[in-house]
């Protein structure tokens, strides 16, 4: 059976609960459930912080898990990036004081750093062959500064509204832009289970991407229409029993759908579609 780490609460928690549901899989109805088994998918679900899961994925006691990929990367585990799951964004950065005069990681030597994020923000400045003091910190750290823990620190940025609050700018080029990821142990072999998770991963992350789209046109304007509609391999194309007409299926952006239905009907096209994907494998 598959055993597959999910955040048990926080920011990724949701996202990823919603993502496994569409992807088919059975999910917890009390929050406090701390591991749920789905017998139909051959699945046991480990509900973990955030923060643990790289490390029981790392030691290979879970096969696969969902998490940050600052968390991941923060945690120095044996555990790599597998799949990106495109929510739960997020953007690392130093901030300082105003009027403090520090322009990117290289005036950082020898300032002391607050963060919750050791292990990301010390592989960065070892990267950058900066030294500096990092101190660790739970929760929130924009006090730090005030308080006199720290001359600077390393933090997510989303808004920008509680570093502002805090009289706090960032500076710098960013340290990590973040993403919800499944990861797995480095170095592991093949495994049909795992594949067949992320077939199901990729499957709503393209049904959430693209939508399929159908429309009439006269056959001597398919080219100019295909164009507009290539799809991911070549669009359907099926004559109509109106001579002189076809129908053409082909997926398309969802971001990109409104504009596409504008240029079809200035070709031609009548009798436009647009239907939502639930699932799909490609």
């Amino acid at each position: 059976m598959l055993r597959i780490a999910v955040p048990n609460k926080g920011s990724l928690s949701g996202p990823a609960a919603e993502m496994l549901h569409e992807a088919g899989y059975r999910q917890r109805k009390d929050p406090k459930e701390l591991v749920l088994v789905d017998p139909d998918n051959q699945v046991e679900f480990f509900f973990l912080r955030p923060r643990d899961i790289a490390v029981y994925v790392g030691s290979g006691r879970l096969d696969v898990g969902i998490t940050g990929r600052d968390l991941l990367l923060d945690s120095h585990s044996n555990a790599e990036e597998v799949l990106a799951l495109g929510f739960g964004g997020s953007t690392f950065r130093f901030a300082r004081p105003e009027g403090v005069d520090v322009k990117d990681v290289q005036g950082l030597e020898g300032l002391r750093i607050a963060t919750s994020y050791t292990g990301l923000v010390e592989q960065h400045l070892a990267d950058h062959g900066v030294k500096a003091t990092v101190t660790k910190l739970d929760g929130a750290v924009e006090t730090a500064v005030q308080l006199g823990v720290a001359d600077v620190i390393a933090d997510v940025v989303e808004t920008g509204t509680s570093l502002r609050n805090a009289g706090l700018e960032v500076f710098g080029e960013p340290i990590l832009v973040s993403d919800a990821v499944v990861i797995r142990p480095k170095g592991a072999g093949e495994d049909p289970a795992v594949d067949q998770f992320l077939r199901r991963l990729q499957g709503v992350l393209v049904a959430r991407r693209y939508v399929l789209m159908d429309y009439d046109i006269r056959a001597e304007n398919v080219g100019a229409a295909v164009a507009l509609t290539p799809g991911l391999e070549s669009p359907t194309v099926s004559p109509l029993h109106t001579e002189g007409w076809v129908a053409v299926r082909a997926m398309v952006l969802r971001k990109e759908a409104q504009r596409i239905m504008d240029d079809l009907w200035g070709i031609g096209a009548r009798a436009i579609l647009v239907t939502n994907i639930h699932a799909c494998r490609l």
